[in-house]
């Protein structure tokens, strides 16, 4: 297997003095595709959450519009992770998922799980799906990355350690996660969504597919089917199958992106200040 020159670059570098370096070549070099991939489940098993659930399917944006709850979480924290939180665009970000948070009554729990998810949820996928496994260096610099993004929400109690951040997110999704019907409605919207990039697929072959991807609490929170083991198989054969074709590809030499590319909802004419709920 080939090692490319970011890698090589990172495991030059201190996970907590260069974590920013990390994970933009991580997003933005090596793993593009999987780490859009990942965050997206790793937001789609926070709504098995009963309180985030509540909170997502009281406001009724789920229901009528899905894709551009979706576009404006994406576009934000591309730009975080793209341009670095410090930046004057990553303090833009941040200040505007600041302001939507601020509408809600949101517990510092919540918050810490919501952000939690986004350090494990792609290193749990890169070590099934990734096209090479993460060295050790890659992981802790995603954690002090998503820990200093919290410390910018003002979240309390963030643990020190990668560990300590491991065993609450193990523990809260024991304690918390359940089948409640906000779960179930906020769930299949977010399914639908997805079903919907493609519309030439059928939408059972497609939700069957979705469904290959979660475990067992995951699947029970939202009331969905669990798929065929067949239907595992292949699914988890072909996105290891694409691993290994992406082992083999040329190294990439333009970093992919997102925050620059079109969205279903803005096309490429956004602003981040005006991401978000619409105001009624």
């Amino acid at each position: 297997m080939r090692e490319s020159r970011y890698l090589r670059e990172i495991r030059g570098l201190d996970p907590v003095a260069d974590h920013r370096r990390i994970v933009y070549l991580d997003a933005c070099f090596e793993f593009p595709w999987d780490t859009t991939r990942s965050l997206e489940l790793a937001l789609f098993r926070t709504f098995a959450s009963p309180s985030v659930a509540a909170r997502l399917d009281s406001t009724g944006e789920f229901g009528r519009a899905a894709q551009k709850r979706y576009d404006d979480t994406d576009l934000i924290l591309s730009t975080i992770v793209e341009a670095g939180y410090d930046s004057e665009d990553g303090k833009r970000a941040i200040r505007q998922m600041n302001r939507i948070h601020g509408r809600f009554e949101i517990s510092n729990e919540d918050f810490l799980y919501v952000l939690s998810s986004f350090v494990f949820e792609p290193i749990r996928w890169n070590a099934r799906f990734g096209w090479r496994p993460l060295v050790e260096k890659e992981k802790l610099g995603t954690f002090e990355f998503w820990r200093e993004v919290g410390r910018r929400m003002a979240i309390r109690g963030i643990p020190e350690s990668y560990e300590e951040l491991e065993r609450f997110n193990e523990e809260y999704e024991r304690r918390e996660f359940r089948r409640t019907g906000e779960a179930e409605r906020v769930g299949a919207a977010t399914r639908d969504m997805f079903l919907a990039w493609f519309p030439g697929l059928p939408k059972r072959v497609g939700a069957q597919a979705i469904y290959a991807l979660m475990d067992e609490p995951l699947l029970e929170a939202f009331g969905f089917t669990r798929p065929p083991r067949a239907v595992r198989a292949a699914v988890e054969g072909a996105l290891r199958a694409r691993a290994r074709a992406v082992a083999l590809l040329p190294l990439r030499r333009r970093p992919r992106l997102r925050a620059k590319r079109r969205t279903r909802t803005y096309g490429r004419d956004w602003r981040l200040e005006e991401l978000g709920p619409v105001k009624s």
